[in-house]
């Protein structure tokens, strides 16, 4: 590409010829510095993006956090008042009483029983519907209005009956009251003690406290009372074992007395004879081995229905020894295993390697028992055998001692016999008389540790924890409230956000012009001043030179004199994305602060679909750059020169023409932009919106650098990356984009702000004007 000529005239009047001319290197379409705070891959997380999201959202946040807080108190404070009663029972370990029974004295364990088994089957056992049923018809339940509802109460209720008659016939009420009353029941097992928790809420306190006590006692005398028959089903069985020895004791003494009578016995003496007396040794064996054989045939039949009481008369007897050390190593193991367990958790490897070596102690148990089984069976067909034996060795002495005195021998026999039937009989009377006693005498291993008191305080609804919870969940839903109104925003709000949409660089921002009064649209009005000065809010360069906006465009027009090397570029095109962002602003500001540099500017309005040049300097000429182009007027009549800043001169847009992009387009025009570029230092053109229209973009191809505007809070992300994409793709030297009406008091100034000598802005920036009246300073840049 040719370089162009600079031209810069000695005068102050455009036509003039006294020239020099200056080369000029092509020009760069990049800038030495940018904007961009963080770098453009996003490799580093800037954590302070986040404070500013929440700091631009903080009334979302805290809206949402207060309502989100004052609904959770008043559904707290509507919340129905729950009150929970506590009784506590201990469950002791059986001990065996002489007659193989289960007692209920405390003490250690025993070696056959599994504890925390025993336990977790208690608990069910509280929970179980037939319990709960039991409790329900002592106390009347499902007549009682506190329990029922008022509502249920003031009805008719089919269940008046009787829960007896209610059960088979109403299915769905039963369920309901078992329902209503599992729901207010818990049962849990106090970790590493033998007692059991009983709880229940309810609205009423001391309803919950009558329903635990009853429960705890209807559950001690079911217990009590399963026992008891399991204690008369034994006794039932040994009575009919004694209804058989008393027939035989009554059959055997009636042959002696025959015999007696027959034989006209009345005493003889069996210690002289000695088969006699080895009789009578046999006959005392015989005996011994029917009792041994009759006790161990119960223990046989205790055995094969699973009794641990035979297990612990054969332990008693120190007849195993194996079983004490595996239910000692096991429970030295169950200790091991909770305590490694509540340490370390069920995962930890020592707690696997502790629950392998308690499953292998209980496979031994187990071994052991079933060969302990085997052993009392082989124990009672011994005793059995041994029975026999002696009966048959029995009669053989017998018959020899008939053979001796017949008469003698067989009145010992029936005598003994009689006497040990009677014996035999006599001593498992008093073991049935004992174990009547015991089943009627008998106390149950459950004790009520603590009884349930009247709770004076409601456990729910929980106050402090729902009012902690509602403000956690409001600061929650605050938050993410915050930031899925920052991820819908889809509009441009600070400069990081312009660098990140494009790979063109950000010139720059310019702040959001506050009016100095209240009323705003009146000051918006550009009007004449009486002295002939201009009063212009959106010319702040010149109204107010020394605020920190006409800063901005100081810094604005450095970017511009350096975006190219060599010289600074010409011809200077100013475009949006759409409509009301602001370029007509800049394109007038820029061209203030270039000209008040010493250069000759020309600023022309080349909007000529919606003009604003004109109106901002209060030109009221009809002639302009459509009069120009059509031929109508010469340039040198209707360009308007702006006497409060020298070498500025104005050519606005003149009337709107029925076709602007054909008249922008025109060579005249392009013959034009070559005038002037000898003519003027800079040629600041103020185009339409690219996007809106081709102006722009036809005109773009003529200009030396474009300046892209954007408005923050209103220029959509799309917007902007498509008005660059269009751009670029006509291969426009786009110099970059321009944030305008950055709000520095918001959340998305605060930063940028503070970050580029904010807190010296009092100190470096003065916003009076230094004109003899004091002009506003607009909200619309």
């Amino acid at each position: 590409m040719d370089s162009p000529i600079v031209v810069r005239s000695a005068d102050n009047l455009p036509g003039q010829r006294s020239l020099e001319i200056l080369d000029q290197t092509p020009p760069s379409c990049q800038i030495p510095y940018s904007y961009n705070s963080y770098s453009a891959s996003g490799h580093a997380i800037n954590l302070l993006h986040y404070w500013h999201v929440l700091r631009k959202r903080k009334w979302a946040v805290l809206v949402t956090l207060i309502v989100v807080w004052v609904l959770s108190a008043v559904a707290t404070m509507k919340q129905t008042r729950l009150y929970e009663a506590v009784s506590q029972l201990a469950i002791f370990p059986e001990n065996l009483n002489a007659l193989g029974l289960k007692d209920g004295d405390g003490g250690s364990p025993g070696e056959d029983w599994d504890y925390n088994v025993t336990l977790e089957t208690q608990t069910a056992i509280l929970r179980s519907d037939a319990l709960a049923l039991k409790v329900i018809e002592t106390m009347h339940l499902d007549k009682d209005p506190r329990f029922v509802g008022s509502t249920a109460a003031s009805q008719p209720n089919p269940g008046a009956q009787g829960l007896s008659e209610l059960k088979p016939n109403n299915d769905e009420e039963t369920t309901a009251l078992l329902a209503a009353f599992h729901s207010g029941l818990s049962v849990r097992v106090i970790p590493r003690t033998r007692l059991l928790e009983l709880r229940y809420i309810h609205q009423d306190p001391v309803l919950a406290r009558d329903i635990v006590n009853k429960l705890a006692k209807t559950y001690i005398e079911e217990n009590f009372r399963k026992r008891y028959e399991s204690t008369t089903q034994t006794s039932e069985w040994l009575s009919g074992q004694l209804a058989d020895l008393q027939l035989k004791v009554e059959t055997s003494e009636g042959k002696l007395v025959r015999y007696q009578k027959e034989h006209s016995i009345l005493g003889i003496d069996e210690k002289q004879n000695i088969v006699t007396a080895k009789l009578d040794e046999l006959n005392k064996e015989l005996t011994e081995a029917q009792t041994d054989r009759i006790q161990k045939e119960a223990n046989y039949k205790s055995a094969m229905v699973g009794d641990p009481t035979a297990f612990a008369k054969i332990q008693a007897g120190g007849t195993s020894s194996l079983v004490d050390k595996l239910r000692e190593k096991e429970a030295d193991l169950n200790v091991q295993h909770a305590q490694a367990t509540t340490q370390f958790g069920s995962a930890y490897p020592k707690v696997v390697e502790l629950r392998n070596q308690l499953q292998e102690v209980r496979s031994g148990i187990s071994v052991e028992q079933t060969r302990m089984q085997h052993r009392i069976r082989d124990e009672y067909l011994a005793a059995a055998q041994r029975e026999r034996l002696l009966t048959s060795a029995f009669e053989q002495q017998k018959q020899r001692a008939n053979l001796l005195n017949e008469s003698a021998i067989e009145y010992s026999v029936l005598k003994r016999d009689a006497e040990s039937n009677r014996q035999l009989y006599l001593s498992l009377l008093q073991k049935l008389k004992e174990a009547g006693v015991t089943a009627g005498l008998r106390s149950s291993n459950i004790r009520v540790v603590d009884v349930a008191r009247t709770p004076m305080f409601p456990v729910k609804p929980d106050v402090p924890r729902n009012i902690k919870l509602g403000f956690i969940l409001g600061l929650c839903l605050g938050v993410g409230l915050a930031f899925v109104l920052e991820s819908c925003d889809n509009t441009v709000r600070n400069m990081e956000q312009v660098s990140a949409i494009s790979t063109l660089p950000a010139l720059g921002m310019i702040p959001l012009q506050v009016s100095g009064n209240g009323n705003l649209r009146k000051r918006l009005k550009t009007v004449p001043a009486a002295d002939g000065e201009l009063q212009s809010p959106t010319l702040v360069t010149y109204a107010r030179p020394k605020s920190q906006a006409a800063e901005s465009y100081r810094a604005l027009r450095t970017s511009i004199l350096l975006s190219s090397f060599g010289a600074p570029p010409k011809v200077i095109l100013v475009t949006s994305a759409l409509p009301q962002e602001g370029k007509t602003t800049i394109s007038a500001n820029s061209a203030v602060v270039l000209a008040q540099r010493g250069s000759r500017v020309l600023l022309v309005d080349a909007d000529l679909r919606r003009p604003g040049i004109g109106k901002m300097f209060g030109i009221r000429s009809g002639g302009g750059v459509s009069t120009v182009i059509s031929g109508v007027e010469k340039f040198e009549d209707v360009v308007v020169p702006f006497t409060q800043v020298p070498k500025l001169w104005i050519l606005p847009a003149g009337p709107i023409p029925p076709q602007p992009a054909e008249l922008l387009s025109s060579t005249v025009m392009k013959d034009y932009i070559a005038r002037w570029r000898n003519e003027f230092d800079h040629i600041i053109i103020d185009t339409p919106p690219c996007l809106s229209v081709t102006d722009a973009v036809v005109l773009s191809p003529e200009a030396d650098r474009v300046i892209l505007v954007a408005r923050s809070g209103q220029t959509t992300k799309p917007a902007l990356r498509r008005a660059c994409d269009l751009l670029l793709q006509v291969n426009a030297r786009v110099m970059g984009i321009v944030l305008n009406a950055l709000d520095l008091h918001s959340a998305d100034g605060y930063h940028y702000y503070y970050s580029y000598g904010g807190r010296y802005a009092g100190h470096y920036y003065d916003d009076g004007s230094p004109q003899n009246g004091t002009s506003a300073v607009s909200k619309v840049s």
